[in-house]
């Protein structure tokens, strides 16, 4: 399906960011950089606008959604926003009882242990979303018209994610009544992960749709599973979810090639760049690839040469700056971000992140100096051993 002929990528403003660049492979000089969680927590203008709004009427108020989104762009000009969210949104707005409890995160009404659950919780139609995603749908073009040529992410949870908030009824650590449920009923294990599949699916395609550049999705909770449960029991759902925005396309404009002998330009088909990321996933990085992202977002675990062996040499990354080290002494950091950018360049293109989400309490100046730093030294400028 094609974009909306005013999509930011099908008119061109976005498609040459550097940002977009790297997600398609090609290496831009300047090494993108954006951080997640960059919206939120850690700014001083967030916390004051938030006072006495919880957190999903926050996401559901398209103005504020937009404004947060915004802040970090702002601040650290780094080369992505990422839309102000969360991944338990789509699952209030078709009707699940769900509250982001301050201290905790997401708490469930009830949990979702049995087959009789899932059948109940199943029975939820996910179509609904359609029209209750409208507020989300206003935040994306509210931002997108602030952002210019700057690129929104679009973003949503995967299906083991949310599956496993939805058997926990909460946060966990081990995830173990999930991975319970996994072996002791298949078949109600797949019935639930095609349903979070649909879920999350429309609400990744929903803010493509509206204006996002790109799209991530966000496993949390993937490395609690082995090897053989994900590709299992997990990776067909998760490459469903992508399957919603893997036929969102454009055109871009290209430059006669030898072949083109008329003088004419020539048009290259693109599809929107997704990237897929999880926790703790070292181990799974080639199959979560192979669910059908562009992308493969490391946590800070694994470095990035080594993760780009796994990933066969052929896949942009994206990481894997440890957030504990943006607390650190300036050198000390300065160091690992060099070390993150020449591992980086093993991979043929990268974007830097963090392995994991920015600290409640990062210093904004930090983050701020980050990314003069990055973008200053460029990607092709002879980084430390």
């Amino acid at each position: 399906m094609n974009l909306d002929a005013q999509h930011p990528l099908a008119t061109g403003l976005t498609a040459d960011a550097r940002l977009i660049r790297a997600y398609q492979g090609t290496r831009p000089e300047v090494t993108p950089v954006w951080f997640m969680r960059q919206a939120g927590r850690s700014l001083p203008e967030y916390r004051s606008l938030r006072v006495g709004t919880r957190m999903l009427d926050a996401c559901l108020d398209p103005e504020m959604a937009s404004e947060i989104t915004l802040q970090p762009v702002r601040r650290h000009n780094v080369d992505a926003g990422i839309l102000f969210s969360d991944i338990v949104i789509p699952l209030k707005l078709v009707g699940v009882d769900v509250e982001i409890v301050a201290g905790m995160g997401p708490v469930l009404g009830k949990a979702v242990r049995t087959a009789n659950d899932v059948a109940e919780l199943t029975a939820l139609d996910p179509s609904v979303l359609d029209t209750s995603l409208a507020p989300i749908r206003q935040a994306v073009a509210r931002t997108v018209a602030e952002l210019g040529a700057t690129p929104l992410i679009g973003f949503a949870g995967a299906p083991f994610t949310l599956a496993a908030y939805l058997v926990e009824g909460g946060p966990s650590k081990d995830h173990i009544n999930a991975r319970t449920l996994m072996h002791a009923d298949p078949e109600a294990w797949a019935a639930l992960m095609a349903w979070t599949a649909e879920v999350t699916g429309r609400f990744l395609r929903a803010q493509v749709l509206a204006g996002a550049s790109a799209a991530q999705l966000f496993d949390s909770w993937a490395g609690a599973l082995s090897l053989d449960d994900y590709t299992r029991y997990v990776a067909p759902a998760s490459a469903a979810a992508i399957a919603h925005v893997r036929d969102l396309t454009y055109t871009e404009n290209g430059v006669p090639t030898d072949a083109d002998q008329t003088g004419e330009e020539t048009a290259t088909r693109r599809n929107v760049p997704v990237v897929h990321f999880g926790v703790g996933t070292g181990e799974l990085l080639k199959e979560m690839h192979g669910v059908g992202a562009d992308v493969v977002g490391v946590d800070y675990r694994v470095p990035l040469d080594e993760a780009n062996r796994r990933l066969g040499g052929v896949v942009p990354v994206q990481g894997n700056i440890d957030p504990a080290l943006l607390a650190a002494p300036w050198p000390v950091l300065e160091a690992h971000v060099l070390d993150v950018l020449e591992r980086g360049r093993t991979a043929p293109a990268h974007v830097l992140n963090l392995g994991h989400g920015v600290p409640p309490l990062t210093d904004p100046n930090v983050l701020t100096r980050l990314v003069s730093f990055v973008h200053e030294i460029g990607a092709s400028a002879p980084v430390a051993s």
